[in-house]
């Protein structure tokens, strides 16, 4: 396949998963109501892991290796499924709180946290325009939140929380060695923090009993739109350059307002705006300068 056509696809599966993941919102913030973040991010990881295991069982059959399972870096592998695991109460927490759309858009501000903490973890040098971007990204989200103001909540640092916990997985990720299979990264991610969020939820007051057979049908189908959105963006994350496809995923936040608009009758127009433009353009800015970058870098 060529790789403008490999792109196009990228960009569709990567859609495609941003679609799942507002979908699995949704359902969280129907169920917040009669069951605990705690509890919602130990079935979603629970039930999250149906996907995975398809794949890497037609993984393991296609390549007939028994060491399949097998990585070095066991050790950083659990300790990011430990990140997601609180990076995954934080913004279920937030979704039971606020508005639908306030809390996604928060939580985009996980492209200038990357751009942070590829300093110190990474060792990479950031320039003065990446850093003038997480600064425009900064005064965004400061105007989402409004420190101060008489409509200023304490819930709003939950999904900004949740932001710098996914930035933390997304930079660890790059240090995995390169023959490691992402299915298997995913999979030893995945089983601590199935492990972390049980252990969260025990001692916080354990589960709550299912009321119904349509909550377990909505519980069921949060894990595996969860899972399944994972795994496409790890697809497509494969199949083109990261910068090809982060400007699309900012459609998430007129996505995430007309969602919130049509399921919730929220519509936090003052809240959001101007505030989530410029958190996208912050983050854009961010992926413009890498591109530009790596084009300066192949010749």
């Amino acid at each position: 396949m060529q790789t403008q056509d490999r792109t196009g696809l990228a960009i569709i599966l990567s859609l495609i998963a941003l679609i799942l993941f507002d979908g699995m919102g949704l359902i969280i913030k129907h169920l917040s109501n009669d069951y605990s973040a705690m509890e919602l991010t130990a079935w979603r990881n629970i039930f999250g892991l149906i996907p995975t295991v398809i794949v890497l069982w037609l993984y393991g059959n296609r390549h007939k290796s028994s060491n399949v399972l097998r990585i070095r870096q066991w050790k950083l592998a659990l300790l990011r499924g430990i990140i997601v695991t609180f990076a995954q109460l934080s913004f279920y927490i937030s979704l039971g709180l606020m508005a639908f759309a306030t809390a996604s858009t928060i939580s985009y501000a996980t492209a200038l946290f990357t751009t942070a903490f590829a300093i110190p973890i990474l060792g990479e040098r950031v320039g003065l325009v990446r850093w003038s971007a997480v600064l425009v990204g900064f005064i965004g989200v400061i105007m989402v939140i409004q420190p101060g103001s008489e409509g200023f909540s304490g819930y709003t640092l939950f999904p900004l929380a949740a932001a710098v916990f996914y930035a933390l997985v997304g930079v660890t990720a790059r240090l995995f060695d390169d023959d490691v299979s992402s299915a298997i990264v995913n999979l030893y991610s995945s089983f601590s923090s199935v492990v972390g969020a049980l252990l969260i939820t025990f001692f916080w007051g354990g589960f709550s009993p299912i009321t119904s057979t349509i909550d377990m049908v909505w519980i069921i189908l949060m894990g595996g739109l969860g899972g399944s959105a994972v795994l496409l963006l790890v697809i497509s994350y494969r199949m083109t350059e990261q910068s090809n496809l982060a400007p699309f995923s900012y459609f998430g936040i007129p996505l995430s307002f007309v969602l919130g608009w049509l399921f919730f009758a929220e519509a936090p127009w003052s809240t959001l705006f101007p505030g989530g433009i410029l958190i996208a353009a912050g983050g854009l800015l961010i992926v413009w300068r890498e591109r530009v970058k790596t084009k300066n870098n192949s010749f």
